[in-house]
């Protein structure tokens, strides 16, 4: 009878230590903190005590070849997690209400509303004393309610633009089958297959593949790319696939992986002023300061002289409520001083100039997220963006072929009519051969028994025009017999 190693029983004790009875029942033989924490610190030592990538896709109760099964995705989803970011609520119109209200000069402006409404309340009275600092309020409602209505707007469309940039599809295998799945309904245990410009989805463990470079730059700063095989398994969720192909599997997803981990410490940061923000508040500042400093020496210069009058005419210690209506008179006249400096009209003017330019943009169809970014748009003279996937469809065909001396123009509803006739089929068959058999990808049948294509666009490509030949993917493939060194 042979005895348990004791090392053996001292690991599994310990990567089983705290396991939830659900993932017992399940089958599953390690903690997903455990787990989470191999691949976190590349700990190579405890994954080949573990014996491998095999050993661990048994504690997973998985087979790498038949990958997880579709019924047990919501039992891995309660014991491992989904693979979701935990996301900061979007802002409310009040918030933009608020914030829309922090500009100097509208600060500014309100205060000096507020103090002549106080003025001309005790020196013209009801309702005539209210209307200079009214009108000064109206203009500064309507500046705030132009910006928040206009960046709430425009939130609300980049959180539906939002949604559509997260509908990312990878492969994976389940149920023996090779699928495209969202990579939010990833779980623990699923087999990836990654191709170049694949972002890895999870944290997880390199099962094959070939000449796997992964850039890590997102998460380390490190621009030179990291080989990935046997030695260095590890791979780790929000790096992106330089090179080559590979299958990985999942070890960690959500807020478990270090890019989850990454992204609950990172704190939005403050935004940054635009240049005319940054001018306004200075003229604001400027003009405030020239306009205080004349309000005061007006009111001082009237205040000195009405005493200096009344010290003249010995009356200085009489006082009648004349008197105060004097030097309420000279306060009012320094606060209309400060009042008329300061240009209410220039805020909603600036607003209503930008909010203009926003509803241009938008008519031709380019989105802006927040009003005041309108002024440095205004000034692009170039826009680089990324054409894959946003200016294309990131699909491609085959547009011409060249075979046996000759250049052909292929036509996608032409078929073999498309090749000359004069072209043997022992040549289309060795073309056939080389197409079905020299790549990655695979034909697979979706649920309405329809033929897709899965893999790389170039590749898929091929493909298909094999398919527009008459060529059948599953006989090629089991025709030959392939030899992996």
């Amino acid at each position: 009878m042979s005895q348990v190693d004791p090392r053996k029983k001292i690991l599994d004790a310990d990567i089983q230590n705290g396991l939830p009875e659900e993932a017992k029942v399940a089958g599953f033989q390690i903690h997903p903190d455990k787990l989470a924490s191999i691949v976190a610190t590349y700990d190579i030592k405890t994954l080949r005590k573990l014996k491998g990538v095999e050993g661990l896709s048994k504690k997973l109760y998985i087979s790498l070849d038949e990958g997880v099964k579709s019924s047990d995705v919501p039992t891995r989803k309660n014991v491992f997690g989904s693979n979701l970011y935990a996301e900061k609520p979007s802002k409310s119109f009040w918030m933009f209400v608020w914030e829309a209200l922090h500009d100097l000069t509208l600060i500014i402006l309100i205060v000096c509303a507020v103090v002549s409404i106080g003025v001309g309340l005790a020196t013209e009275g009801w309702p005539k004393g209210m209307y200079d600092g009214l009108g000064i309020i109206v203009s500064v409602l309507l500046v705030v309610m132009v910006t928040a209505i206009s960046d709430y707007r425009q939130s609300l469309q980049f959180k539906e633009l939002d949604k559509e940039k997260k509908k990312i599809f990878v492969q994976v295998i389940r149920d023996g089958i090779r699928q495209k799945v969202s990579i939010y309904d990833l779980v623990v245990g699923d087999i990836v297959h990654l191709s170049i410009g694949d972002q890895v989805p999870a944290d997880g463990i390199f099962i094959s593949g070939y000449n796997l470079l992964i850039d890590q730059s997102s998460l380390t700063g490190e621009s030179v790319p990291i080989d990935i095989n046997e030695k260095r398994p590890f791979l780790l969720a929000g790096s992106k696939v330089q090179d080559g192909s590979g299958k990985m599997l999942v070890t960690t997803v959500g807020m478990r992986t270090e890019w989850g981990k990454l992204m609950e410490t990172l704190s939005e940061e403050g935004e940054d002023e635009t240049p005319l923000q940054v001018k306004l508040n200075g003229v604001a500042t400027i003009i405030g300061k020239i306009g205080l400093a004349f309000a005061v020496t007006t009111f001082l210069v009237l205040s000195v002289r009405f005493l200096v009058e009344k010290g003249l005419r010995h009356e200085f210690t009489k006082w009648t409520s004349s008197d105060a209506m004097t030097l309420l008179n000279y306060f009012a006249t320094a606060v209309t001083i400060i009042v008329v400096a300061v240009p209410e009209g220039l805020p909603l003017a600036v607003t209503l100039s930008l909010a203009f330019a926003m509803k241009k943009l938008m008519n031709d169809k380019a989105l802006v997220r927040h009003l005041s970014a309108c002024e440095t748009m205004g000034s692009a003279t170039t826009i680089c963006t990324d054409k894959t996937g946003t200016l294309t469809t990131n699909h491609m065909v085959v547009d011409k072929v060249w075979i046996s001396g000759k250049a052909i123009e292929v036509e996608t509803s032409g078929g073999r009519a498309t090749l000359d006739s004069d072209i043997s089929e022992s040549v289309i068959s060795i073309l056939l051969q080389g197409i079905f058999n020299n790549t990655g990808s695979e034909v697979v049948k979706n649920k309405d028994g329809k033929n897709s294509i899965l893999g790389t666009p170039t590749e898929s490509a091929l493909l298909e025009y094999g398919m527009l030949l008459g060529g059948d993917f599953d006989n090629e493939r089991r025709s030959l017999q392939f030899i992996e060194g």
